[in-house]
Protein backbone atom coordinates (compact mmCIF):
# COMPACT_ATOMS: atom_id res chain seq x y z
CA UNK A 1 0.00 0.00 0.00
CA UNK A 2 1.14 2.99 -1.13
CA UNK A 3 1.17 6.19 1.52
CA UNK A 4 -1.20 7.85 -0.56
CA UNK A 5 -3.36 5.07 -0.08
CA UNK A 6 -2.54 4.46 3.82
CA UNK A 7 -3.50 8.22 4.65
CA UNK A 8 -6.47 8.64 2.37
CA UNK A 9 -8.00 5.15 1.83
CA UNK A 10 -9.96 5.70 5.41
CA UNK A 11 -11.92 8.57 4.61
CA UNK A 12 -13.05 7.02 1.42
CA UNK A 13 -16.21 6.13 4.07
CA UNK A 14 -18.72 8.78 4.96
CA UNK A 15 -18.36 8.09 8.51
CA UNK A 16 -14.97 8.38 9.04
CA UNK A 17 -15.28 11.70 7.07
CA UNK A 18 -17.47 13.04 9.19
CA UNK A 19 -15.58 12.05 12.28
CA UNK A 20 -12.64 13.78 11.29
CA UNK A 21 -14.52 17.09 10.30
CA UNK A 22 -16.12 17.03 13.52
CA UNK A 23 -12.72 16.17 15.54
CA UNK A 24 -11.13 18.86 13.28
CA UNK A 25 -14.06 21.38 14.17
CA UNK A 26 -13.80 20.62 17.75
CA UNK A 27 -9.99 20.69 17.99
CA UNK A 28 -9.90 24.37 16.52
CA UNK A 29 -12.23 25.77 19.30
CA UNK A 30 -10.67 23.21 21.76
CA UNK A 31 -7.47 24.58 21.26
CA UNK A 32 -8.52 27.98 21.44
CA UNK A 33 -10.31 27.64 24.40
CA UNK A 34 -7.81 25.18 26.31
CA UNK A 35 -4.67 28.04 25.88
CA UNK A 36 -7.28 30.64 27.69
CA UNK A 37 -8.15 27.87 30.43
CA UNK A 38 -4.68 27.05 31.01
CA UNK A 39 -3.02 29.56 31.38
CA UNK A 40 -6.05 31.32 33.60
CA UNK A 41 -5.63 28.15 35.66
CA UNK A 42 -8.89 26.89 34.97
CA UNK A 43 -7.76 23.59 33.45
CA UNK A 44 -9.48 21.43 36.49
CA UNK A 45 -12.78 23.45 36.65
CA UNK A 46 -13.30 22.48 32.95
CA UNK A 47 -13.31 18.92 34.31
CA UNK A 48 -15.80 20.27 37.23
CA UNK A 49 -17.79 21.70 33.89
CA UNK A 50 -17.83 18.37 32.32
CA UNK A 51 -19.28 16.58 35.15
CA UNK A 52 -21.91 18.99 36.25
CA UNK A 53 -23.45 18.44 33.03
CA UNK A 54 -24.96 14.95 34.67
CA UNK A 55 -27.97 16.64 36.36
CA UNK A 56 -29.55 18.48 33.06
CA UNK A 57 -29.04 15.27 31.31
CA UNK A 58 -31.13 13.42 34.00
CA UNK A 59 -33.58 16.11 34.36
CA UNK A 60 -34.02 15.51 30.33
CA UNK A 61 -34.25 11.99 30.32
CA UNK A 62 -37.01 12.19 33.25
CA UNK A 63 -39.15 14.44 30.93
CA UNK A 64 -38.16 14.10 27.51
CA UNK A 65 -36.89 10.49 27.48
CA UNK A 66 -34.02 9.67 25.66
CA UNK A 67 -34.63 12.71 23.01
CA UNK A 68 -31.27 13.46 21.94
CA UNK A 69 -31.82 16.86 21.38
CA UNK A 70 -33.61 17.33 24.77
CA UNK A 71 -30.31 15.51 26.42
CA UNK A 72 -28.25 17.96 24.79
CA UNK A 73 -29.79 21.03 25.69
CA UNK A 74 -30.29 19.86 29.56
CA UNK A 75 -26.78 19.21 29.67
CA UNK A 76 -25.93 22.88 28.17
CA UNK A 77 -28.11 24.22 30.45
CA UNK A 78 -26.56 22.55 33.66
CA UNK A 79 -23.17 23.60 32.61
CA UNK A 80 -24.26 27.36 32.45
CA UNK A 81 -25.71 27.25 35.67
CA UNK A 82 -22.85 25.91 37.10
CA UNK A 83 -20.40 28.58 35.20
CA UNK A 84 -22.87 31.30 36.33
CA UNK A 85 -23.42 30.34 39.74
CA UNK A 86 -19.66 30.27 40.68
CA UNK A 87 -18.81 33.19 39.10
CA UNK A 88 -21.68 35.30 41.34
CA UNK A 89 -20.33 33.21 44.20
CA UNK A 90 -17.07 34.51 43.78
CA UNK A 91 -17.82 37.82 42.98
CA UNK A 92 -20.44 38.43 45.47
CA UNK A 93 -18.64 36.65 48.74
CA UNK A 94 -15.61 35.98 49.99
CA UNK A 95 -15.23 32.12 48.62
CA UNK A 96 -12.85 31.83 45.91
CA UNK A 97 -14.00 30.48 42.38
CA UNK A 98 -12.26 27.82 42.70
CA UNK A 99 -13.88 26.74 45.78
CA UNK A 100 -17.03 27.65 44.24
CA UNK A 101 -16.59 25.64 40.65
CA UNK A 102 -15.89 22.46 43.61
CA UNK A 103 -18.90 22.86 45.54
CA UNK A 104 -21.08 23.38 42.57
CA UNK A 105 -19.58 20.76 40.94
CA UNK A 106 -19.68 18.17 43.81
CA UNK A 107 -23.89 19.29 44.43
CA UNK A 108 -24.53 18.97 40.97
CA UNK A 109 -23.07 15.45 40.48
CA UNK A 110 -25.05 14.39 43.95
CA UNK A 111 -28.20 15.45 42.16
CA UNK A 112 -27.69 14.25 39.08
CA UNK A 113 -26.64 10.69 40.28
CA UNK A 114 -29.90 10.82 42.61
CA UNK A 115 -32.05 11.80 40.12
CA UNK A 116 -30.47 8.87 37.78
CA UNK A 117 -31.20 6.29 40.59
CA UNK A 118 -34.90 7.37 40.48
CA UNK A 119 -35.32 6.98 36.46
CA UNK A 120 -37.93 4.30 35.84
CA UNK A 121 -35.47 2.51 33.50
CA UNK A 122 -31.12 2.35 33.59
CA UNK A 123 -29.68 5.08 31.63
CA UNK A 124 -26.14 3.76 30.09
CA UNK A 125 -23.98 6.97 30.61
CA UNK A 126 -21.24 5.44 28.25
CA UNK A 127 -22.15 6.97 25.54
CA UNK A 128 -21.93 10.42 26.95
CA UNK A 129 -18.76 9.74 29.37
CA UNK A 130 -16.72 8.42 26.38
CA UNK A 131 -18.13 9.36 23.40
CA UNK A 132 -18.54 7.54 19.37
CA UNK A 133 -16.69 9.36 17.11
CA UNK A 134 -17.22 7.16 14.17
CA UNK A 135 -21.26 7.46 14.58
CA UNK A 136 -21.39 10.97 14.16
CA UNK A 137 -24.25 11.99 12.30
CA UNK A 138 -24.53 14.89 9.55
CA UNK A 139 -26.58 17.05 13.18
CA UNK A 140 -23.78 16.33 15.15
CA UNK A 141 -21.51 17.66 12.31
CA UNK A 142 -23.52 20.53 11.95
CA UNK A 143 -23.38 21.02 15.70
CA UNK A 144 -19.83 21.05 15.73
CA UNK A 145 -19.73 23.36 12.97
CA UNK A 146 -21.83 25.86 14.39
CA UNK A 147 -20.10 25.52 17.82
CA UNK A 148 -16.69 25.82 16.22
CA UNK A 149 -17.73 29.02 14.24
CA UNK A 150 -19.22 30.65 17.21
CA UNK A 151 -15.96 30.77 19.12
CA UNK A 152 -13.72 31.62 16.52
CA UNK A 153 -15.56 34.39 15.85
CA UNK A 154 -15.38 35.21 19.13
CA UNK A 155 -12.31 35.54 19.62
CA UNK A 156 -11.69 37.45 16.41
CA UNK A 157 -13.83 40.12 17.34
CA UNK A 158 -13.01 39.87 21.54
CA UNK A 159 -9.26 38.96 20.85
CA UNK A 160 -8.00 42.27 22.73
CA UNK A 161 -10.54 41.91 25.70
CA UNK A 162 -9.14 37.95 25.54
CA UNK A 163 -5.76 38.81 26.39
CA UNK A 164 -6.25 41.46 28.97
CA UNK A 165 -8.70 39.01 30.69
CA UNK A 166 -5.73 36.28 30.03
CA UNK A 167 -2.88 38.14 31.56
CA UNK A 168 -3.97 40.88 33.70
CA UNK A 169 -7.85 41.34 34.88
CA UNK A 170 -7.51 43.40 37.12
CA UNK A 171 -5.69 45.94 34.83
CA UNK A 172 -8.62 45.18 31.92
CA UNK A 173 -11.24 46.01 34.60
CA UNK A 174 -9.22 49.45 35.75
CA UNK A 175 -9.23 50.25 32.04
CA UNK A 176 -12.90 49.89 31.65
CA UNK A 177 -13.14 46.16 30.19
CA UNK A 178 -15.92 43.88 31.21
CA UNK A 179 -13.76 41.45 33.02
CA UNK A 180 -16.75 39.51 34.25
CA UNK A 181 -18.67 39.39 31.37
CA UNK A 182 -15.34 38.33 29.32
CA UNK A 183 -14.89 35.44 32.23
CA UNK A 184 -18.60 34.05 31.41
CA UNK A 185 -18.05 34.36 27.85
CA UNK A 186 -15.21 31.97 28.04
CA UNK A 187 -16.82 29.67 30.72
CA UNK A 188 -19.93 29.78 28.28
CA UNK A 189 -18.17 29.33 25.02
CA UNK A 190 -16.45 25.88 27.11
CA UNK A 191 -19.66 24.31 28.35
CA UNK A 192 -21.08 25.08 24.40
CA UNK A 193 -17.95 22.48 23.19
CA UNK A 194 -18.20 20.54 26.06
CA UNK A 195 -21.58 19.81 24.70
CA UNK A 196 -21.15 19.94 21.42
CA UNK A 197 -18.48 17.13 22.15
CA UNK A 198 -20.76 14.66 23.82
CA UNK A 199 -21.11 12.88 21.09
CA UNK A 200 -17.72 12.96 19.34
CA UNK A 201 -15.70 12.58 22.10
CA UNK A 202 -17.71 12.26 25.26
CA UNK A 203 -17.39 14.78 28.32
CA UNK A 204 -14.48 12.51 29.51
CA UNK A 205 -12.50 12.49 26.36
CA UNK A 206 -13.21 15.97 25.31
CA UNK A 207 -11.13 17.64 28.27
CA UNK A 208 -8.13 15.87 26.32
CA UNK A 209 -8.87 17.36 23.05
CA UNK A 210 -9.00 21.35 24.76
CA UNK A 211 -6.26 21.03 27.15
CA UNK A 212 -3.39 18.89 25.75
CA UNK A 213 -2.69 21.06 22.61
CA UNK A 214 -2.62 23.92 24.82
CA UNK A 215 -0.05 22.65 27.36
CA UNK A 216 2.20 21.18 24.51
CA UNK A 217 1.93 24.81 22.58
CA UNK A 218 2.66 26.28 25.71
CA UNK A 219 6.26 24.41 26.00
CA UNK A 220 7.20 25.83 22.72
CA UNK A 221 5.57 28.91 22.41
CA UNK A 222 6.12 32.64 24.44
CA UNK A 223 3.83 34.93 22.49
CA UNK A 224 -0.25 34.40 23.04
CA UNK A 225 -0.68 34.44 19.42
CA UNK A 226 1.92 31.80 18.53
CA UNK A 227 0.67 30.07 21.55
CA UNK A 228 -2.80 29.65 20.03
CA UNK A 229 -1.72 28.75 16.31
CA UNK A 230 0.35 25.80 17.60
CA UNK A 231 -2.41 24.52 20.17
CA UNK A 232 -5.34 24.59 16.97
CA UNK A 233 -2.23 23.08 14.58
CA UNK A 234 -1.74 20.26 16.98
CA UNK A 235 -4.98 19.53 17.86
CA UNK A 236 -6.18 19.31 13.81
CA UNK A 237 -3.17 17.25 13.24
CA UNK A 238 -3.65 15.27 16.73
CA UNK A 239 -7.38 14.72 15.01
CA UNK A 240 -6.42 12.91 11.71
CA UNK A 241 -3.69 11.12 12.81
CA UNK A 242 -5.70 9.28 16.13
CA UNK A 243 -9.01 8.39 13.16
CA UNK A 244 -5.74 6.64 11.23
CA UNK A 245 -4.66 5.45 14.13
CA UNK A 246 -7.97 4.13 15.64
CA UNK A 247 -8.82 2.45 11.92
CA UNK A 248 -5.67 0.87 11.22
CA UNK A 249 -4.87 -0.78 15.30
CA UNK A 250 -9.13 -1.09 15.90
CA UNK A 251 -8.74 0.72 18.73
CA UNK A 252 -11.79 3.49 20.11
CA UNK A 253 -11.39 6.38 18.38
CA UNK A 254 -11.48 8.70 20.99
CA UNK A 255 -9.04 7.46 22.53
CA UNK A 256 -6.41 7.25 19.69
CA UNK A 257 -6.90 11.30 19.26
CA UNK A 258 -5.98 11.40 22.91
CA UNK A 259 -3.15 8.91 23.06
CA UNK A 260 -2.06 10.73 19.77
CA UNK A 261 -1.96 14.19 21.62
CA UNK A 262 -0.23 12.05 24.60
CA UNK A 263 2.33 11.26 22.35
CA UNK A 264 3.44 15.37 21.30
CA UNK A 265 2.87 16.46 24.87
CA UNK A 266 5.94 13.75 26.18
CA UNK A 267 7.67 14.55 22.90
CA UNK A 268 7.48 18.34 24.33
CA UNK A 269 7.96 17.74 27.77
CA UNK A 270 11.19 16.02 26.95
CA UNK A 271 12.40 18.32 23.40
CA UNK A 272 11.38 21.64 23.98
CA UNK A 273 14.39 23.27 23.13
CA UNK A 274 13.96 26.15 26.43
CA UNK A 275 11.31 24.71 28.67
CA UNK A 276 11.74 20.87 27.62
CA UNK A 277 12.84 18.80 30.38
CA UNK A 278 16.20 17.51 28.22
CA UNK A 279 17.20 21.64 28.12
CA UNK A 280 17.02 21.89 31.75
CA UNK A 281 19.03 19.15 32.45
CA UNK A 282 22.20 19.90 30.24
CA UNK A 283 21.33 23.47 31.63
CA UNK A 284 22.25 22.05 34.98
CA UNK A 285 24.98 20.10 34.28
CA UNK A 286 26.83 23.22 32.20
CA UNK A 287 25.93 25.17 35.67
CA UNK A 288 27.45 22.21 37.41
CA UNK A 289 30.70 22.33 35.49
CA UNK A 290 31.02 25.82 35.76
CA UNK A 291 30.80 26.02 39.65
CA UNK A 292 33.35 22.52 39.30
CA UNK A 293 36.16 24.93 37.50
CA UNK A 294 35.85 28.02 38.67
CA UNK A 295 38.60 29.38 40.59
Amino acid sequence: MSPHDFLLAPFAYGFMQRALGSAALLGLSGGLLGCVLMLRRLALMGDALSHSLLPGIAIAYLFFGPSTSALFLGALLAGLLTALGSALISRLTRVKEDAAFGSLFIVFFGAGVAILSRLPTRLNLEHFLFGNILGVSAADLRLAGVTSGATVLVFVLFYRGILLETFDPIFHRATGGRSGLAHFGVLALTVLNLVAALQTMGVVLALGLFLLPAVSAYLWCDRFGWLLASSVAIALACSAAGILVSYYASIASGAAVVLCLGVVLLASLLCSPRYGAAARILEYIRERRGIRHSP
